[in-house]
C-alpha cells in the first residue's frame, strides 16, 4: 500500500522541493501539494479506497473536510464509505458550516484532510463536528508530514506517513541563508 502511494506521490510531482511557508506558518524544505495527486481521480479514489477500508462496517454518515485541500478527498472518501460528504470553510478567519451543511446530533462522522503538519485545520474542524454533537469515528489523511506524531483522540488513518522537517520562521536554516520563501497553500 505505502509503495504504491508514494509513487502516486512522486509521479504527480506532489512532492516539492524548495524552501516553503507551510499552512501552520512553519517553514521547510519540503512540501506536500496533494492537488497535484486529486487531478487524477483513479489516484484519488485509490488512496480514499485504503482508507475506507479502516472504517469497514463502522457505518460513517458523514464525511466532513475542511475547505480547501480537503474538499475532493473528503468527498472521494464519503463515496468509498456510502456516507454524505461536506465541508467547512474559513469565513472571517474562522473554520465554519456554511452552504446550508448540517451535522445532526450523533451523526457518525470521520473527518478528512488532505495533508497534516500539525493538524491544526483538522482540529478545527473536530470542533465544529464536537459542537454539534457528532460522534467523532476518525480521522483521514492522504499525507501525514508529523511522521505519526500527531494524536487527535480518535482513530487517526493516513496513506502516507514521513517526516518532514519544519521550522518556525525565526529558526529556519533557509531564511538564514537568505532563500526566498514561497507560500503554496490555500490559506490566506
Amino acid at each position: 500500500m505505502v509503495n504504491k502511494v508514494e509513487q502516486i506521490l512522486h509521479e504527480t510531482g506532489a512532492l516539492l522541493t524548495g524552501h516553503f511557508q507551510l499552512t501552520s506558518g512553519r517553514h521547510g524544505a519540503q512540501y506536500m501539494q496533494c492537488a497535484k495527486v486529486l487531478q487524477y481521480p483513479e489516484h484519488t479514489a485509490y488512496i480514499a479506497k485504503i482508507l475506507a477500508d479502516e472504517f469497514a462496517g463502522e457505518d460513517v454518515d458523514i464525511v466532513l473536510a475542511p475547505a480547501i485541500g480537503g474538499i475532493v478527498f473528503g468527498y472521494e472518501l464519503a463515496r468509498a464509505l456510502g456516507a454524505k460528504s461536506i465541508f467547512a470553510e474559513r469565513e472571517d478567519g474562522k473554520m465554519t458550516l456554511r452552504r446550508g451543511f448540517e451535522i445532526p446530533k450523533g451523526a457518525k462522522v470521520v473527518i478528512a484532510e488532505d495533508v497534516v503538519t500539525t493538524g491544526g485545520s483538522t482540529k478545527e474542524v473536530m470542533a465544529i463536528a464536537q459542537e454539534h454533537g457528532a460522534n467523532i469515528l476518525g480521522t483521514c489523511v492522504m499525507v501525514d508530514r508529523s511522521g505519526g506524531k500527531l494524536d487527535f483522540g480518535v482513530k487517526f488513518a493516513a496513506a502516507y506517513s514521513t517526516a518532514i522537517e519544519s521550522y518556525m520562521p525565526e529558526d529556519c536554516p533557509l531564511c538564514q541563508d537568505g532563500v526566498p520563501v514561497v507560500k503554496p497553500g490555500s490559506r490566506k
